[in-house]
């Protein structure tokens, strides 16, 4: 079980008035917006805060300074710090604040960023030294899948199964109970990773490794953001340094997030073997997946990806 001790109460952020806002706060969006604060790849969450139909003005900077205290960077769109946590160079390496919102990292500033009812916004405070970007994360489940805030029809989200058994079925059946339709598409070779919207590549690495979304894992946690990889049916954590942590043999299994450019994000549920694709499967929820950039999990232990050493 993890082990998280929060240094702020939970929030709740009234909807009235907009921080430096200086006109009408405009049409509200129906539903109810988080905001998660955490730090070090999610290994401590600092404070959780929740915001029900915001209005049109505000933005994802708007709803963080609602709730914490702030400084920031060029011209304001650029955050620094965070009730006094701030972005500096540490021994060499670099530590700063990223957000994300709905799963996703944002590649627009936080004051471009409007916020909708239902999505999930997190931001994290990190070592970005060996993965400059992290495109994709699993730990705002279900999310990017539930489009809980879509303006329009919900994107189709697919799963793409390259495993016999049962695996793929209870990939959907999860997915179905946190409110998520998602039809099985069987195939014979992995395929393009150019979806029309999210999708869940479920499979034994050995089968899916050549699609070309999943090969950015080889690339390492620069070209992926995750800190893991396969290696001869083994599969490699890493720390947060991207120096090898363990190396997890057979019946292991990997959840991680991968997105190219601004392609749809793609999941990987993996594992060294049929049965460590059944052990992947199991993690698909929100007390395995939340505040997690990735998870892995053999027989013996579960780890948050990158591991951190013991919490």
């Amino acid at each position: 079980m993890r082990r998280r001790r929060s240094w702020a109460a939970v929030a709740a952020i009234a909807t009235a008035t907009a921080a430096g806002c200086g006109f009408g706060a405009g049409e509200s969006s129906e539903g109810e917006a988080t905001l998660t604060v955490t730090r070090d790849y999610g290994a401590e969450r600092l404070l959780e805060a929740s915001e029900a139909e915001p209005p049109e003005s505000r933005t994802v900077i708007r709803m963080l300074d609602s709730a914490a205290d702030l400084t920031t960077r060029y011209g304001g769109g650029f955050v620094h710090s965070i009730d006094g946590i701030e972005g500096t160079l540490e021994n060499g390496r670099s530590v700063d604040w990223f957000f994300f919102v709905n799963g996703i990292e944002s590649s627009t500033g936080a004051a471009e960023v409007a916020v909708r009812g239902g999505d999930r916004i997190w931001w994290d405070y990190r070592d970005w030294t060996d993965a400059l970007r992290t495109p994709a994360v699993v730990g705002s489940w279900p999310e990017p899948f539930a489009q809980r805030s879509a303006q329009a029809a919900a994107d189709p989200v697919t799963v793409e199964c390259h495993i016999d058994g049962r695996a793929c079925d209870e990939v959907t059946d999860r997915l179905e109970q946190a409110g998520v339709e998602a039809p099985i598409e069987a195939s014979a070779a992995p395929g393009s990773g150019n979806a029309p919207g999210p999708r869940v590549l479920v499979g034994t690495w050995n089968r899916i490794g050549d699609d070309p979304v999943a090969a950015l894992l080889d690339g390492g946690p620069q070209a992926s953001g995750v800190f893991a990889r396969f290696e001869n049916r083994s599969l490699i954590t890493l720390d947060a340094g991207a120096e090898p942590s363990a190396r997890l043999g057979v019946a292991s299994g990997l959840v991680a997030a991968l997105r190219r450019s601004s392609e749809q994000p793609t999941w990987l549920v993996t594992g060294t073997d049929v049965e460590g694709v059944e052990r992947a499967v199991r993690l698909l929820d929100a007390d395995h997946l939340t505040d997690r950039y990735a998870v892995a999990a053999s027989p013996r232990n579960e780890l948050a990806l990158p591991t951190q050493g013991p919490r």
